[in-house]
């Protein structure tokens, strides 16, 4: 096939992209639309990009370096894309490439003015806009100047944050090509951006219009502050008019250059909003054409509007699928499950498949619809309270699209066919005898139990029948009426406690004091047996040696062949035999479990090797238990002393006991969903690997990105959609940078919700108080529990914890996260052990540095920044 070196833009479409690059494959598609106006242009394509690179073979071996650098080295990376760059620029045109560019000129008018702007392949995607990554060069003039800036806009495919973004996102450097688009230039009165959803809110019937005099580069390059227009309805809902002293315009020879706005027009709008409302209709025309909201570059000339770019907004959070027209409220599921990290489709279908309500999927997150409850006003009250003691700022989001007014229907009560999107509310918690946690564990135990035997004789399609019960018994037990009683009964007890005790005795989060050290709390035990397994290991100095150097996953297989590597081995692998099941991001399946990944471990075991003495694990717990007992006989005294104190008193010692016999078995049914997870995972992977063993799969893994029923569709045919798969796998990617709001309406807006509070000193980061006491030290910053080093009085700060991360807080003094609630595995983990907690501190991660000191005030709620 011959090669193409120039194309015309009004022959491009959507359809282009390899060998016109994302930009002009979306102009062409512009040009397409009744009523757009698209600047008359030509692409110089793929084809002569890949000619410049085999003139220039030293391109070659320069990308191979670039392959192998760490993004995070910074100079090096400056330095080879420099080289890189020089090379392309400094490579002439080949004679045929040089006259198509100056043939098509030629048909347009070769001493007019253009811009020549990038258009790489991997640019303006669904995915990742590449926005301003590449170049852009305004009124150039001539044959000979629109070449030299040909050659330029290649080479800026190597400027050092092109370069990065690419590293960061994955993306080969070898599979991304560079076009350039040509087009002639407008001289405008006025342009900007328009945004055909609010790229702040998220809001899809929002649109926000910049505007500026002149041409875009002055809003572009923050030259100054545009005017801005929020439209709604066929409305301007809002606008601000910027002073506006500068701008850029063309000079008739080539370039551009900034001049100062003539004093009496700085502070008139750059558009009529009769212009922004046309705009906007016009936006909204683009915006249908191409399916998703648009981030629009325009132009006004002449009173008419042109579009010279037009790319997908991928920032916004998409919204969860809906098969009707109706206003929904969805809150996020990840934040109550303290994991809200993107999953992967197997991961997503296999917790909907398991889950008692609906879930709805958007970015790699799920989502419960609250829209009927929230609507309704009976059910409304309950609703916010249980959401609110849970996560106030989920409570707060709500409450924000209820006082709108605008949004939701007011409907009938929730009938009782409809699933219940918390505890049902007839559940009397106080009248549950404390026998049946046994009872209850023994129960998850034989079920487990049974599964894997039933599991172990299956494979196939005659396996996913299987599941599919297995599926129904899951819900069955987590649906259990006792099971949700002994739950409730302990988050009953201990707001019950801190209510009464804050309100008799001014104390505030007592309950987190008398819950420390109860039994049955299989997560807590968890952290303490890692204890357990440190005090085997530690008198081995040769053992502990070799730790330090593990870097994979078979360093079990060598600690026999040390002393005393034996008794080591043990130690851990009866550990994994309990808790193997575990892992960061336990909910979606696709996670690599702690048996599979057992190097997780190593740093938590060497920091306890480190910190701690022989024993440690058996005194907390003892500390604790006589710490809660001191407490309990301190807050009964004082409240005799009351009028009416007896009966208080009494009261008080029914709550304390009921709070201490069930609040250890809060973790016990996620401990149960985990293990049957593990069971299911291992049974899907033998099939995976069946798969790939007969050429259906080219890897185990890319059995991850197909969902519950599609992986059975595969495994009954034999078939699987590798392109399918590899779209996914380019989705999920993206899906990291989106940050999951805690609430989202289906118009898309994303609420998260403020905490309405002027307790706190000026500069304190607020957040919700969960494990009472205060404490100082260094902030350690860890986003990955296996790479934690942490020291004895370190405050840890994450993001989220769900209950793999509990063998961490044996070793700290204090825990923040981002995401979190009162009664979120974290938190009561965290009370267990007696550590000052906060969490849902907004952004905790970014606004405080790793090494900081910090102090924390778990009682009160927020967290202090120490000079």
């Amino acid at each position: 096939m011959s090669e193409q070196y120039v194309v015309e833009l009004q022959d491009v479409d959507a359809t282009q992209v390899a060998l016109v690059g994302g930009k002009s494959a979306h102009l062409g598609e512009l040009s397409r639309i009744n009523g757009t106006r698209v600047p008359d242009g030509f692409c110089v394509t793929t084809d002569a990009f890949r000619r410049i690179v085999a003139e220039a073979p030293a391109i070659d071996e320069q990308l191979d370096r670039l392959a192998h650098l760490d993004p995070d080295d910074r100079e090096a990376v400056r330095s080879l894309s420099a080289r890189i760059r020089r090379t392309v620029e400094e490579t002439a045109l080949p004679d045929a490439l040089a006259a198509a560019v100056t043939g098509a000129l030629g048909r347009l008018g070769e001493q007019a003015a253009y811009a020549v702007r990038s258009s790489a392949t991997a640019e303006d995607l669904p995915t990742a806009s590449f926005a301003g990554q590449q170049d852009t060069y305004l009124n150039v003039v001539g044959a000979a100047e629109i070449l030299r800036h040909v050659s330029r806009c290649w080479a800026s495919l190597f400027t050092e944050r092109a370069v990065t973004y690419r590293q960061r996102n994955g993306i080969d450097h070898r599979t991304v090509r560079m076009a350039v688009v040509v087009q002639q230039m407008v001289l405008p009165e006025a342009s900007g951006i328009l945004f055909t959803a609010d790229p702040v809110t998220g809001h899809r019937k929002v649109a926000t219009v910049d505007a500026g005099f002149g041409l875009g580069e002055a809003l572009v390059s923050g030259l100054v502050n545009p005017d801005v227009f929020k439209v709604r309805g066929g409305e301007v809902v809002g606008r601000t008019i910027s002073a506006k002293q500068r701008a850029v315009h063309a000079l008739p020879g080539g370039g551009t250059e900034e001049v100062t706005v003539d004093p009496e027009l700085q502070g008139q709008p750059a558009l009529t909003d009769a212009q922004v409302l046309r705009l906007v209709d016009l936006g909204r025309r683009i915006e249908a054409h191409f399916g998703r909201p648009q981030d629009i570059e325009w132009c006004l000339a002449d009173d008419e509007f042109r579009i010279v770019q037009s790319r997908p907004i991928t920032t916004l959070f998409p919204v969860p699928e809906a098969d009707d027209q109706e206003d929904h409220v969805y809150v996020s599921v990840g934040h109550g499950q303290m994991m809200t990290d993107p999953m992967r489709p197997l991961g997503l279908s296999m917790w909907q498949l398991t889950a008692m309500v609906p879930m709805y999927e958007a970015a790699g997150r799920l989502f419960v619809d609250v829209t009927p409850r929230l609507a309704a006003p009976a059910s409304r009250s309950t609703l916010l309270d249980v959401l609110g003691r849970g996560d106030p700022l989920v409570r707060d989001a709500l409450e924000t699209v209820l006082e709108r007014g605008d949004f939701l229907p007011a409907l009938p009560d929730a009938g009782p066919g409809e699933p219940p999107t918390t505890a049902p509310a007839e559940v009397d918690p106080a009248q549950v005898d404390p026998a049946v946690v046994a009872e209850l564990i023994e129960r998850t135990r034989v079920s487990v139990a049974a599964l894997e035997r039933d599991l172990r004789a299956k494979s196939g399609p005659a396996l996913f029948d299987a599941l599919l019960e297995a599926f129904e018994e899951h819900k069955r037990v987590i649906g259990d009426p006792l099971n949700i009683q002994a739950i409730m009964a302990s988050m009953e007890a201990t707001w019950w406690l801190n209510d009464k005790l804050q309100e008799w005795l001014g104390e505030k989060n007592a309950a987190d004091t008398l819950t420390l050290s109860a039994p049955d709390n299989i997560t807590s035990e968890m952290g303490l047996a890692l204890l357990d397994v440190a005090d085997v290991i530690r008198p081995h100095a040769e053992v502990v040696a070799f730790l330090e150097g593990v870097e994979d996953d078979g360093y079990l297989d060598e600690l026999p062949k040390l002393a005393g590597g034996t008794e080591a081995r043990d130690a851990v692998e009866a550990y994994l035999d309990r808790y193997g099941m575990r892992c960061v991001g336990e909910i979606d399946i696709t996670r690599p479990r702690w048996r599979e990944h057992p190097s997780a471990l190593v740093p938590a075991i060497l920091d306890n090797v480190r910190n701690f003495e022989p024993g440690a694990a058996a005194r907390r717990f003892e500390q604790g238990r006589q710490k809660a007992e001191q407490k309990a006989q301190d807050v009964l005294s004082r409240l005799r002393s009351l009028p009416d104190g007896d009966r208080k008193a009494d009261r008080t010692k029914r709550m304390i006991d009921q709070v201490r016999a069930f609040v250890g078995y809060r973790e016990y049914p996620k401990y149960g969903i985990v293990s049957r997870y593990f069971l299911y995972k291992q049974a899907l992977m033998a099939e995976a690997e069946r798969l790939v063993r007969a050429r259906v799969l080219p890897e185990v893994e890319d059995a991850f990105y197909l969902t519950f029923q599609e992986l059975h569709d595969a495994v009954r045919s034999n078939r699987a959609d590798g392109r399918l798969i590899r779209e996914r796998k380019d989705a999920f990617r993206s899906y990291h940078a989106l940050t999951p709001p805690r609430v989202l309406t289906s118009d898309g807006e994303a609420l998260t919700g403020a905490y309405r509070r002027d307790d706190v000193p000026p500069g304190a980061l607020i957040g919700l108080p969960v494990s009472a006491g205060t404490v100082e030290g260094r902030a350690r910053v860890i986003l990955d529990m296996a790479e934690a080093d942490l020291q004895p009085g370190d405050i840890l700060v994450t993001a989220f914890t769900d209950p793999s991360w509990s063998p961490l807080f044996v070793g700290i003094a204090g825990l923040v996260t981002e995401v979190g609630g009162l009664m979120t595995h974290g938190a009561v983990i965290a009370r267990e052990y007696g550590l000052p907690t906060v969490v849902g501190v907004d952004r905790a991660t970014r606004l405080i540095r790793d090494g900081q000191r910090i102090r924390i005030h778990g009682t009160d709620g927020y967290v202090e920044i120490l000079s």
